[in-house]
Protein backbone atom coordinates (compact mmCIF):
# COMPACT_ATOMS: atom_id res chain seq x y z
CA UNK A 1 0.00 0.00 0.00
CA UNK A 2 1.59 3.58 -0.96
CA UNK A 3 1.25 5.57 1.79
CA UNK A 4 1.52 9.11 1.01
CA UNK A 5 4.17 11.23 3.48
CA UNK A 6 2.28 11.89 6.98
CA UNK A 7 -0.39 9.48 6.60
CA UNK A 8 -2.01 8.66 10.09
CA UNK A 9 -1.94 5.28 10.86
CA UNK A 10 -4.86 4.18 13.43
CA UNK A 11 -4.87 0.68 14.81
CA UNK A 12 -8.03 -0.31 16.67
CA UNK A 13 -9.29 -3.63 18.33
CA UNK A 14 -12.01 -3.82 20.89
CA UNK A 15 -10.15 -1.76 24.14
CA UNK A 16 -7.49 -0.55 22.27
CA UNK A 17 -6.23 2.36 20.11
CA UNK A 18 -2.67 2.57 18.47
CA UNK A 19 -1.76 5.78 16.22
CA UNK A 20 1.03 6.29 13.93
CA UNK A 21 2.39 8.78 11.29
CA UNK A 22 4.04 7.87 8.24
CA UNK A 23 7.63 9.56 8.02
CA UNK A 24 8.53 7.90 5.03
CA UNK A 25 7.24 7.77 1.32
CA UNK A 26 5.76 5.65 -1.29
CA UNK A 27 6.38 1.83 -0.33
CA UNK A 28 9.57 3.04 2.11
CA UNK A 29 6.99 3.39 5.16
CA UNK A 30 8.83 4.79 8.40
CA UNK A 31 6.07 4.97 11.19
CA UNK A 32 6.55 6.68 14.41
CA UNK A 33 4.41 6.36 17.36
CA UNK A 34 1.63 9.30 18.13
CA UNK A 35 0.33 9.74 21.87
CA UNK A 36 -2.97 8.00 22.25
CA UNK A 37 -5.87 10.51 22.94
CA UNK A 38 -8.38 9.98 25.90
CA UNK A 39 -11.11 8.66 24.15
CA UNK A 40 -15.27 9.41 25.28
CA UNK A 41 -16.62 6.29 25.70
CA UNK A 42 -19.53 7.21 27.79
CA UNK A 43 -21.51 7.81 24.93
CA UNK A 44 -23.26 4.91 26.17
CA UNK A 45 -25.57 4.70 22.97
CA UNK A 46 -23.59 5.42 20.37
CA UNK A 47 -22.38 1.55 18.97
CA UNK A 48 -25.07 0.04 20.41
CA UNK A 49 -27.93 0.27 17.86
CA UNK A 50 -27.86 -2.31 16.13
CA UNK A 51 -28.34 -4.67 18.90
CA UNK A 52 -31.64 -3.12 20.44
CA UNK A 53 -33.62 -5.65 19.05
CA UNK A 54 -31.48 -8.83 20.63
CA UNK A 55 -32.90 -9.99 23.90
CA UNK A 56 -30.09 -10.41 25.93
CA UNK A 57 -26.69 -8.80 23.94
CA UNK A 58 -23.11 -10.02 25.67
CA UNK A 59 -21.80 -6.92 27.65
CA UNK A 60 -18.08 -7.60 25.91
CA UNK A 61 -19.36 -6.88 22.69
CA UNK A 62 -21.71 -3.89 23.71
CA UNK A 63 -18.49 -2.47 25.23
CA UNK A 64 -16.54 -2.85 22.14
CA UNK A 65 -19.02 -1.46 19.71
CA UNK A 66 -18.64 1.60 21.78
CA UNK A 67 -14.91 1.68 22.00
CA UNK A 68 -15.46 1.40 17.85
CA UNK A 69 -17.60 4.71 18.05
CA UNK A 70 -15.76 6.32 20.15
CA UNK A 71 -12.30 5.90 17.96
CA UNK A 72 -14.84 6.46 14.50
CA UNK A 73 -15.92 9.82 16.42
CA UNK A 74 -11.98 11.03 17.36
CA UNK A 75 -11.09 10.23 13.90
CA UNK A 76 -13.83 12.03 12.66
CA UNK A 77 -13.25 14.89 14.42
CA UNK A 78 -9.15 14.72 13.03
CA UNK A 79 -10.33 14.69 9.83
CA UNK A 80 -13.06 17.24 9.94
CA UNK A 81 -10.10 19.31 11.45
CA UNK A 82 -7.77 19.01 8.98
CA UNK A 83 -5.28 17.34 11.73
CA UNK A 84 -5.48 13.95 9.09
CA UNK A 85 -4.97 14.44 5.88
CA UNK A 86 -4.47 10.51 4.85
CA UNK A 87 -5.94 7.90 7.30
CA UNK A 88 -5.20 3.70 7.29
CA UNK A 89 -7.35 2.19 9.31
CA UNK A 90 -6.05 -1.39 10.52
CA UNK A 91 -8.61 -3.18 12.80
CA UNK A 92 -9.49 -6.34 14.17
CA UNK A 93 -12.43 -7.34 11.42
CA UNK A 94 -15.66 -7.14 13.74
CA UNK A 95 -13.87 -3.43 15.18
CA UNK A 96 -13.54 -2.34 11.46
CA UNK A 97 -16.81 -3.15 10.23
CA UNK A 98 -18.42 -1.44 13.68
CA UNK A 99 -15.74 1.80 12.84
CA UNK A 100 -17.11 2.00 9.69
CA UNK A 101 -20.58 2.80 10.26
CA UNK A 102 -19.59 6.01 12.30
CA UNK A 103 -17.29 7.14 9.76
CA UNK A 104 -18.20 10.80 8.62
CA UNK A 105 -17.89 11.46 4.99
CA UNK A 106 -14.83 13.11 4.92
CA UNK A 107 -13.19 10.58 6.75
CA UNK A 108 -14.55 8.01 4.34
CA UNK A 109 -12.63 10.19 1.73
CA UNK A 110 -9.75 10.77 3.80
CA UNK A 111 -9.14 7.10 3.87
CA UNK A 112 -6.29 5.47 1.90
CA UNK A 113 -6.62 1.97 3.02
CA UNK A 114 -7.96 -0.31 5.34
CA UNK A 115 -6.79 -3.90 6.70
CA UNK A 116 -9.09 -6.32 8.57
CA UNK A 117 -6.23 -7.25 11.01
CA UNK A 118 -5.57 -7.55 14.75
CA UNK A 119 -1.96 -5.79 14.44
CA UNK A 120 -2.44 -3.73 17.93
CA UNK A 121 0.35 -4.15 20.11
CA UNK A 122 2.68 -5.73 17.46
CA UNK A 123 5.85 -4.48 16.68
CA UNK A 124 6.67 -1.35 13.94
CA UNK A 125 8.04 -4.35 11.54
CA UNK A 126 4.67 -6.40 11.68
CA UNK A 127 2.98 -3.50 10.94
CA UNK A 128 5.02 -2.32 8.02
CA UNK A 129 5.13 -5.87 6.47
CA UNK A 130 1.13 -5.94 6.48
CA UNK A 131 1.26 -2.43 5.06
CA UNK A 132 3.37 -3.53 2.49
CA UNK A 133 1.43 -7.07 1.50
CA UNK A 134 -1.29 -4.43 0.70
CA UNK A 135 0.37 -3.11 -2.44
Amino acid sequence: MLLPHGTVVALADGERLELYRNMGRGLAPELERIENPTLDEHNKGAGTHHHSNTGNPQPHLLEEDEHAAAVAEWLNGEVVDHRIEHLVVIAAPRTLGELRKHYHRLTGEALVGELDKDLVGQPHERIVEALLEKT
